[in-house]
């Protein structure tokens, strides 16, 4: 038997509700990535910057970004929370809209995504990312 050796937990980063959100939930994906050794960080921007401009749009009150690794199996998890009610819709692709891809960009690129409630109020909207 072998021990596993995780990263030390990482405080979230809450971000206010503005345009500078994604950018700033990008530069802390890409520190915790690279303190873990991982090169390639650029799924895992698009991802986070996805969930947060969502969360921005349509999701209400401050958002929460968690970035870790599985402990089953040391994939990056994102998560991003807001206290919205409104559910995450994948809309169908379209050469028309000028908005609106964003999930179906996450579900494009990440192993495997989705939601949860909190109890509070909101949801956790997470993904799983190659690293």
């Amino acid at each position: 038997m072998h021990a596993t050796l995780l990263a030390p937990e990482t405080p979230p980063l809450v971000l206010d509700p503005t345009v500078n959100a994604p950018a700033l939930a990008r530069r802390f994906l890409a520190e915790r990535f690279r303190e873990w050794g991982i090169e390639d960080d650029s799924d895992g921007r698009l991802v986070v910057s996805e969930l947060v401009t969502n969360a921005l749009l349509h999701g209400a009150g401050q958002i929460v970004v968690r970035v870790y690794r599985d402990e089953s199996d040391g994939i990056p998890v994102i998560e991003v929370w807001d206290q919205g009610d409104g559910a995450p819709v994948v809309r169908p692709e379209s050469d028309t809209q000028l908005n609106g891809r964003g999930l179906l960009t996450v579900e494009g690129i990440a192993l495997k995504w989705g939601t949860r409630p909190i109890t509070e109020g909101g949801k956790i909207v997470w993904a799983r990312v190659a690293s």
